[in-house]
């Protein structure tokens, strides 16, 4: 990567680096480093959330197939995935992959990519606009998503088959907790809310649809943005759980 980037680059990405959690330089590819800094300057400049949407191809195989590819860059809050994903699964958008980036020092910011679909295509240009300004009005808190959901979902049912797993990752050395629950309109949605309402922050997020199950493996800031207890840890899984449940 050295090798690849002028001097004035490379130090200002190291020094960027710093902010995340230290497997990020490791085990994050130089691609998506400098994609995320570019993000970072381009919320610095604008002061405002960066939401961009570009067409993505689905594998080799089939280069006519596309999706939607939404990048994502903001001060990371614990209310905001859950506005994020309200306004995906309002829009009925199925989510394929995400992959997520939050600093644990200050500035605090959080980078997300998310492949989305409707129907299994890539959205119309006039859905992603859409969706892009159903976000930004999320986040200004001009957009009541649980309004808008409650129209959609019944909100207060609890999902199907929902198992929770709390664990500090060896390699991370960041808390976890792992959700897995059968696939249903609104999970995700219904998962980051639960999330805010424990006000955590999540800093990594691992997804895995398979055979009608979804797993999702979070990794936490707690409350304050401070490290959460193995003791404490083990209670807020068992209470995530049982919110998912509708219990």
């Amino acid at each position: 990567m050295s090798a690849a980037l002028e001097p004035s680059t490379l130090d200002l990405l190291k020094r960027f680096n710093r902010a995340f959690p230290q497997f990020y330089e490791q085990f994050v590819g130089s691609d998506i480093q400098l994609q995320n800094l570019r993000l970072a300057y381009q919320l610095f400049r604008t002061k405002k959330a960066v939401i961009e949407m570009t067409a993505e191809r689905v594998g080799e195989a089939s280069p006519q197939e596309t999706r939607t590819a939404l990048h994502f860059a903001y001060r990371n809050q614990s209310f905001l995935l859950s506005d994020i994903f309200g306004v995906l699964a309002a829009y009925g958008l199925t989510i394929h992959s995400l992959s997520l980036y939050g600093q644990i020092y200050p500035p605090m910011l959080v980078f997300a990519k998310l492949v989305v679909s409707r129907g299994g295509k890539e959205l119309s240009p006039k859905t992603a606009e859409n969706v892009r300004r159903a976000v930004r009005e999320a986040l200004a808190g001009r957009f009541e998503v649980e309004d808008m959901l409650n129209v959609e979902f019944n909100l207060d049912a609890g999902l199907d088959q929902v198992e929770t797993e709390f664990y500090v990752d060896p390699v991370f050395h960041l808390p976890a907790i792992l959700i897995e629950a059968d696939n249903q309109p609104g999970l995700f949605y219904k998962v980051m809310y639960t999330i805010w309402q424990e006000d955590l922050l999540v800093v990594n997020a691992n997804l895995l649809v398979w055979r009608g199950r979804t797993r999702l493996i979070l990794y936490l800031l707690g409350p304050n943005e401070g490290v959460i207890p193995e003791y404490l840890g083990h209670k807020i899984a068992e209470g995530i759980r049982d919110r998912l449940l509708g219990r």
